[in-house]
């Protein structure tokens, strides 16, 4: 049978799926129309700048770090521009492949790949960080030609930072190294996160680090267009970056380099200071280190040899190491016992050659020096006359006396990490030893006090401000390295603005009395073999002090201890006496007598600031040796002997 097909039915079924499609692709339509207005009107705005930001990258411009110059211009720090390969360890396959593969085409060392290491373990691993240093033209142009093999690895043009003089002044000057992840913290909780935006390496010692915001700079931006590959295509603009001022410093780095020379092989510290405003002109740690290895990351060979040496050669002795100061604290003993009218200067005491107290006795000179005043226990260093002085005074009167002039306080020098030492008192013991026995005072550990032993422990700038206090007559200033700042773009020169020097009251009759005993030291006394000849007045005051504490009954015997046990060396003094230029406080290590290792340096600092001499090899030889006394040799012009670069940048 033939089926008869209902027309009308089928039209009404068609009519029904064209409705509906036509409502369907309405509703299509409807959903296109609203997502466009959605992102057309509503998120257009957003939409706009994501593309743009698609489209272009802002690029932070790292400022040329500012340089650091000597008093007589001298760069001491600067920089220069070289090619290094940094890898990018998210975007490296296969890590160890690439360093490998790299190797073939540049020269990759085993130092570069252990420094490579130690720098991921202290960084992100999205940082770009450098697996080479320094590449030559060729290095570059071999890379390149094969650049495409290494994601994630890539040549960047970048400024070094780079110390002219080597291993002189070390301690003082600094150095910069990579940003650790320490300090990424503490930039981005602070104010200057932005300004840090690109940069990879900040100060870590000494003015490189305490003057960091001045040197560092102001960080630029530079707005660059992009292709889909994310590579540069043209500028849209740029704020360029301000480079760090210029540092502008009261060392004088030739007499420094001849302070080192002069200590050869030993420890020790010395700090040259001018007494009428503070200014330091000599900083000096033996041993130094050379700085240039810490500014592209230090290798472990190099680390493990500074950081384990007997000698610790990163250590600042000037500023963190502390010391007994022997002998030169006998000057302030006496200047305590003038100024609180403890003993006059005519008061004779008998020195039979020691001193008995609490059923103990107290070594002086053998022998003994007969009966001397304040002038001649001086001159002549009478333990004797001393060891009666502390005990007359008392432990509490000695470090209130002493506290202004600075012993066992921080000086306030504008370098990082300076130590207090100790300036003992009862309150100090009771606070530092636990068990009651040991909290209390025993009046017979106040004998030692007077001859700068027992408990007394300072720091050789601490040394030098006392000393400069006494010689100007007793106004304390605080003592600087930084004098000025340049501005690297205008050239504009400003003073950096100094705290006046603090009176401390002293009795110009008192000062007289010490100045007087301090001139025949270096006359008559213990210094006149090294001063013997110069053309000008000077005042100092030698010292010994122990490094380790020998028995009652012991006598000392150089020869029989190790060299790291034997006597510390010490020399404090000032010159001209009648209007003083220039202090020096000195300390040569386990080095023995301070007439015979320290006072020989001092007056080569002495001749160098005021007669412009400077040593004959001969007699620098001599001296690092400890076998000098006067000066040997004819002496050369400081301007005739030049500064040795140790290390210049690749040109």
């Amino acid at each position: 049978m033939t089926e008869i097909r209902n027309a009308q039915a089928d039209a009404g079924r068609f009519r029904l799926r064209v409705l509906v499609i036509a409502i369907v692709v309405l509703l299509a339509f409807g959903l296109i129309a609203a997502r466009l207005y959605v992102l057309q009107v509503l998120r257009h705005e957003g939409l706009a700048d994501q593309a743009e930001s698609n489209r272009t990258a802002v690029v932070p411009i790292v400022p040329n770090r500012g340089l650091i110059l000597d008093r007589n211009g001298v760069v001491l720090a600067t920089n220069y521009s070289a090619y290094t390969l940094e890898i990018t360890p998210s975007r490296a396959m296969d890590l160890e492949a690439t360093i490998d593969a790299l190797a073939e085409i540049v020269d990759i060392q085993q130092r570069d790949r252990r420094r490579f290491k130690r720098l991921m373990e202290e960084s992100r691993r999205f940082d770009s960080l450098p697996i080479r240093t320094r590449l030559s033209d060729e290095e570059v142009a071999r890379f390149a030609a094969q650049r495409w093999r290494f994601p994630g690895v890539e040549i960047k043009a970048r400024l070094f930072r780079t110390y002219p003089l080597g291993e002189v002044a070390s301690h003082a000057i600094g150095y910069i190294g990579r940003i650790n992840q320490r300090e990424k913290e503490r930039i981005e909780d602070s104010d200057e996160a932005a300004n840090y935006r690109g940069t990879d390496y900040i100060g870590k010692l000494g003015v490189e680090q305490s003057f960091e915001s001045t040197l560092h700079g102001q960080t630029g931006v530079e707005q660059l267009e992009t292709s889909a590959g994310g590579y540069a295509v043209r500028r849209l603009g740029s704020h360029p970056a301000t480079p760090g001022n210029t540092v502008l410093l009261s060392l004088d780095i030739k007499l420094q380099k001849m302070v080192e020379d002069l200590f050869g092989e030993r420890r020790g510290a010395l700090v040259a200071l001018d007494p009428n405003n503070g200014e330091v002109l000599a900083l000096v740690s033996k041993p130094t280190f050379d700085p240039n290895l810490f500014v592209e990351g230090i290798d472990q060979e190099n680390w493990q040899a500074l950081n384990e040496s007997v000698n610790k050669p990163l250590l600042n002795r000037a500023l963190r190491g502390t010391y007994p100061p022997g002998s030169t604290y006998k000057p302030f003993m006496g200047l305590a016992a003038l100024e609180l009218g403890k003993r006059a200067a005519s008061v004779v005491v008998n020195d039979p050659g020691f001193y008995s107290y609490g059923g103990r006795t107290f070594r002086s000179h053998e022998g003994g020096l007969g009966g001397v005043d304040m002038h001649r226990a001086i001159q002549y260093s009478s333990n004797t006359y001393f060891y009666s002085l502390a005990v007359e005074m008392g432990v509490d009167s000695i470090h209130d006396f002493m506290k202004p002039l600075g012993f066992g306080q921080i000086t306030g020098i504008d370098l990082g990490g300076e130590v207090r030492g100790v300036l003992p008192s009862t309150e100090w013991k009771r606070n530092t030893y636990k068990r009651p026995e040991t909290r209390r005072w025993y009046s017979g550990e106040t004998v030692s006090l007077g001859i700068g032993q027992g408990y007394n422990n300072f720091t050789i700038l601490q040394l030098a401000v006392a000393e400069a206090t006494l010689a100007n007559g007793g106004t304390r200033y605080r003592p600087h390295l930084i004098k000025a700042t340049r501005d690297q773009v205008t050239g504009t020169i400003t003073e950096v603005p100094q705290q006046p020097g603090v009176s401390l009251g002293f009795k110009p009759r008192h000062v007289d009395v010490i100045r007087n005993a301090l001139r025949a030291v270096n006359e008559a006394g213990t210094g006149r073999r090294v001063f013997a000849g110069a053309p000008y007045s000077s005042a100092g005051k030698t010292g010994t002090a122990q490094a380790i504490s020998l028995g009652q009954n012991v006598k000392y015997n150089a020869k029989l201890l190790a060299e790291h046990q034997r006597d510390h060396s010490l020399f404090a003094a000032f010159a001209p006496v009648e209007d003083p230029k220039v202090v020096v406080a000195i300390i040569v290590e386990n080095a023995g007598f301070g007439a015979a290792a320290a006072a020989p340096i001092v007056r080569r600092v002495f001749d160098y600031w005021l007669l412009g001499q400077y040593p004959s090899e001969e007699d620098i030889a001599a001296t690092a040796r400890g076998q000098s006394g006067a000066p040997m040799g004819a002496p050369r012009r400081v301007e005739e002997v030049p500064l040795p670069l140790a290390i210049s940048p690749p040109g």
